[in-house]
């Protein structure tokens, strides 16, 4: 078994705090948003946490998600004001260099493709939105996709290529990609298992696997399957198929809000509705078409829901959490061994 030890709590957010992103390139940088239309950079002080900069005042509601861009210079915070703005510190001082408009309703997720060439966008109003990122400061809609019926809850790209994933209230999982041949993005997979909302969902390093997580307490690990594949998987039309092969059921009593895949080790850590995170590790006996996990932690994390999980890129055991409760707290992953 292992243990998670807190570092830190970090205060100052008024109510929910929502969203949280570690830099990607700088160590020990963070962003955080919630309620209070604000967006926290938090920074190392003598091996403490203190808030850097606060941003305000380009979102009129809450702030759902932010995302840093794969180089480090660009920061994207989505809204229920139904926009996503465009934060840079070209001049010195983080400013807001592009609004993005377009929902109808409150914009759930945000997030860069790895190229840093697409950003993603979804909403309440059941689509997801590709954008092109077409020179400094300028973004161009390039696709708007309205295959959800329902409220779209987040939006991840695959790790190494410009492959779309989203989640949604429907009880699915949608794959995107372009097809060149008419410059436009279409849907190549619906991943069907889950009973309930899926709220999130993320890659492992691969990207040829995918965890997701939802209301219906579960989760699920998802299988790429290429066309000839050695198992004999048919692949119609020749595209990639993707099949849950590892369902999690037992562990959680409420909604699973967040899921996240550590692309160091391979733990999966989760948020959930019963105010706990959980760590689960892949056993030795698992294989690739029958993959097992076991529970190697669990811990009451904050008095309230905790709304998101999220490994850090160079910590691998170090994960932040946020909250209803209004705080954004730091963990250090242990093992017996260690």
């Amino acid at each position: 078994m292992a243990r998670l030890e807190l570092l830190q709590t970090l205060t100052g957010h008024r109510g929910r705090v929502w969203g949280a992103s570690w830099h990607p390139t700088k160590p020990n940088v963070l962003a955080t948003c919630g309620e209070d239309k604000t967006i926290r950079i938090w920074g190392e002080e003598g091996k403490r946490f203190v808030a850097k900069t606060i941003l305000a005042n380009s979102h009129n509601r809450t702030i759902r998600n932010v995302a840093w861009s794969p180089c480090g210079t660009y920061l994207a915070s989505a809204s229920f004001d139904a926009t996503t703005s465009i934060w840079d510190k070209k001049s010195g001082e983080f400013e807001c260099s592009a609004t993005l408009e377009g929902h109808e309703n409150e914009v759930k997720s945000v997030a860069w493709s790895k190229s840093g060439s697409f950003l993603a966008t979804c909403s309440r109003d059941k689509s997801v939105w590709v954008w092109e990122v077409t020179g400094e400061d300028e973004y161009e809609c390039a696709a708007v996709l309205n295959s959800h019926s329902q409220d779209v809850k987040r939006v991840k790209w695959h790790p190494t290529q410009d492959i779309l994933a989203s989640c949604s209230y429907d009880n699915t999982i949608k794959l995107y990609k372009e097809d060149v041949s008419d410059n436009d993005w279409v849907v190549f997979a619906t991943l069907t298992s889950h009973t309930s909302t899926v709220w999130s969902i993320d890659f492992d390093a691969t990207g040829k696997r995918l965890v997701s997580c939802s209301d219906d307490k579960t989760l699920k690990i998802w299988k790429e399957y290429l066309p000839n594949n050695a198992e004999g998987i048919a692949t119609p039309d020749n595209e990639p198929v993707w099949k849950c092969v590892c369902t999690l059921s037992g562990f959680h009593n409420r909604a699973i809000y967040d899921v996240a895949w550590n692309k160091e080790n391979g733990l999966i850590a989760t948020s959930s509705g019963d105010d706990m995170i959980r760590v689960f590790k892949e056993t030795t006996e698992s294989t690739n078409e029958n993959p097992s996990f076991d529970l190697v932690t669990r811990q009451t994390a904050h008095s309230q829901d905790v709304n998101t999980v999220q490994w850090s890129p160079f910590e691998a055991k170090t994960l932040v959490t946020t909250s209803d409760d209004g705080d954004v707290k730091l963990w250090k992953y242990v093992e017996e061994c260690d």
